[in-house]
């Protein structure tokens, strides 16, 4: 680790106005961000801390939607949201392990866009609405690869609007090491469409599996996928795991996610 400075803001105009100084890079709950400075990937003279901000902590339901604060901690989110939204709760509550649970946050996972985080599926899934200091960016626009996201330089997840869905479930084959998901795929079928996020596959990170929405949007059932391939091209291949294997695993995991749903 090196010297660097923290502020910490109280409110997000406050950590807006801190992150305008080139130096500066925002911090939440720091389980990416502190092993990135740990191996002198980063080196940013000041870190701003998001975890005080209040008006980004919490959640609410309205309209048939879940809202949560950007800053809200993922240990929240699998008790808090398990009446409301019983899926995302239940992701929630195996991302990690407690000690990552009780740090990290939805924002920062959102913003970071690792590909094999779990929340970008969630969100992909739901069609979420990605809510920042300055405007609403729709999921389908707002992953755009690997690390990648539409965020400006300086502007901040405040919050994530997820529809409910009437039936979803996220499975997910985790590679024990990181508990990240070396395939995870969630399933959300609404009144009139399916949709099917993929997170740990593509080395363009979460993207949805249309074939699969299409066939689960005519008949919800496991049985739908049965004539569908997935491409192996693209996908990430590395000692976990080969990109054929990560193909059959998308499969395998869309059918037990339907089959789970409810």
């Amino acid at each position: 680790m090196y010297a660097f400075d923290i502020e910490r803001p109280a409110t997000v105009a406050d950590a807006v106005a801190a992150l305008s100084n080139e130096d500066a890079q925002a911090l939440g709950g720091g389980q990416t961000l502190i092993p990135t400075l740990k191996a002198r990937l980063a080196s940013p003279e000041k870190l701003i801390s998001l975890s005080g901000i209040s008006e980004m902590q919490g959640m609410s339901s309205e309209g048939g939607a879940l809202r949560i604060g950007g800053g809200t901690i993922h240990a929240t989110v699998a008790t808090e949201a398990a009446a409301i939204y019983p899926a995302l709760a239940a992701l929630a509550s195996h991302i990690g392990d407690p000690a990552v649970r009780n740090r990290g946050t939805i924002g920062g996972s959102i913003a970071n866009n690792d590909p094999a985080a779990c929340y970008p599926a969630a969100a992909l899934a739901s069609g979420a609405t990605i809510v920042t200091n300055s405007r609403e960016i729709a999921a389908d626009d707002y992953f755009q690869g690997m690390f990648t996201t539409a965020l400006d330089e300086g502007e901040i997840v405040t919050a994530v609007s997820f529809p409910i869905p009437e039936k979803a479930h996220y499975e997910k084959f985790v590679q024990p090491a990181s508990r990240f998901a070396l395939v995870g795929v969630y399933v959300a079928k609404f009144a009139d469409v399916v949709r099917v996020a993929v997170t740990g596959a593509s080395n363009e990170g979460v993207h949805r599996w249309t074939a699969a929405e299409e066939a689960l949007s005519a008949n919800f059932s496991a049985d739908a996928l049965a004539d569908l391939t997935v491409s192996a091209d693209d996908l990430i291949n590395d000692l976990h795991g080969s990109a054929e294997y990560r193909a059959h695993l998308v499969k395998v995991m869309t059918g037990r996610a339907v089959s789970k749903a409810k």
